[in-house]
């Protein structure tokens, strides 16, 4: 193959991989190193010279002539001087022999296995700055196309054709994709498997709310608001905090919008998640109270060095506070960094009642926490419910449950 083709054509497609001159340049000279290194042993006296525009390829190699009993005639950058006179009739000892190497030089075969390494190493390359690309987007908000839909995930394309995944574990639950529809989700992580980039994207990560808040809400991109924290159960609740530290702004009302205009445009991106926007304080008793929003406190104990909180709040606040499927008990222990155990303030009849933590000799005590996280904590408060809602309710047993409201009603007999 002559040197002008395989430089062109090298050229050519390094170009329809967006690869930067300089680059072409270093690869090329990398591969004709490594020729010379199979053929010759050495590179370190060989010069290449190379003109990507116009194909053209100068291979030349340096030796001192020394005489042709010298100890030096084997090393790789000496020639004797008999074997340089063959070259040039006039040379000397001393001077230096420079000769051209020809690519008809290292066999065909050679040319061949040089042409599939520059190839390579611009897939390669293309995969290096694809990763690095993508690394550098972490935490970003991407749009792309579906083309493929999987049982366990989705592949998307961006707009420049690179193939990109959304797991199932980081889909919403209620997301249905189809071909051709554009998906909008953060780059999550960016992996090497087996030396392809795989880039992951995510809509189940707290990040990905944030930045779509930071899309909708101008005061949150301008720096004006801040968020400080987010927690999600993606699909069905979220709790955002967020903060202003100019007086004039109303952190939660900018990020509702008038009327909801704001926030339900990412409601509607999180396929209906129902998003409470939580103006934070530093006031950690307050700070508990607006998270159990909707749910109204009566009163509440912190223990800090536990990091638990005990809040009391009146029967027909428990539910509330408590939210389906525990989703808004969860998410404000969560938002607040601590334990919160929900208990029922009982009216006018506490002294007929009876705590559930005196029944500890009879009562299991993962049991009686199993009762108090639904926010049963006497044990009136467990016979005023049927044996069918607290097995909606807990995750005990029935026989379990049956041996409880046994005992609980030796009590009151």
């Amino acid at each position: 193959m002559d040197s002008s083709v395989l430089i062109e054509s090298f050229s050519e497609f390094a170009k329809s991989k967006n690869v930067d001159r300089p680059t072409m340049i270093r690869i090329l000279e990398d591969v004709f190193k490594t020729m010379i290194r199979r053929k010759f042993e050495y590179d370190d006296n060989f010069d290449i010279i190379i003109n990507v525009d116009k194909g053209d390829l100068e291979i030349w190699r340096f030796r001192e002539i020394v005489d042709d009993n010298s100890e030096d005639i084997w090393d790789h950058d000496k020639i004797s001087l008999s074997d340089a006179r063959n070259i040039e009739p006039d040379f000397e000892i001393g001077e230096e022999v420079a000769e051209e190497v020809k690519l008809i030089d290292f066999g065909r075969r050679m040319v061949m296995t040089a042409r599939q390494t520059l190839i390579q190493k611009v897939k390669d390359l293309e995969k290096d700055i694809l990763f690095q690309k993508y690394k550098d987007l972490v935490g970003e908000i991407i749009n792309g196309e579906v083309y493929q839909v999987l049982g366990r995930e989705i592949l998307l394309i961006d707009g420049e054709g690179n193939e990109l995944t959304v797991p199932k574990s980081e889909q919403i639950n209620k997301d249905r994709f189809r071909k051709g529809e554009s998906v909008r989700a953060i780059v999550d992580r960016v992996e090497i498997i087996n030396g392809n980039p795989r880039i992951i994207l995510s809509r189940t990560s707290p990040t990905f709310l944030e930045r779509l808040f930071e899309s909708e809400v101008p005061e949150v991109y301008d720096g004006l608001i801040t968020i400080k924290k987010v927690v999600r159960e993606p699909g069905e609740r979220a709790k955002v905090a967020v903060e202003s530290y100019d007086d004039r702004i109303d952190p939660v009302g900018a990020c509702v919008g008038m009327k909801g205009s704001r926030i339900h445009s990412i409601v509607r991106e999180l396929q209906n998640e129902n998003i409470d926007v939580i103006n934070f304080t530093d006031n950690m008793e307050l700070y508990i109270a607006r998270a159990l929003s909707p749910a109204k406190i009566t009163s509440m104990k912190i223990e800090e060095e536990s990091k638990r909180v005990s809040v009391y709040l009146k029967p027909d606040q428990v539910s509330l506070a408590i939210g389906k499927g525990g989703q808004n008990i969860k998410l404000a222990s969560k938002l607040v960094d601590m334990e919160i155990d929900v208990f029922r303030e009982l009216e006018g009849v506490e002294d007929e009642d009876v705590a559930l933590t005196e029944f500890t000799d009879e009562i299991e005590e993962w049991i009686i926490e199993e009762l108090r996280r639904i926010g049963l904590d006497t044990a009136k408060s467990v016979l005023n419910l049927t044996v069918e809602e607290l097995l909606r309710r807990t995750d005990l047993e029935e026989e379990t449950i049956d041996d409880v409201v046994g005992i609980l009603k030796k009590e009151f007999e």
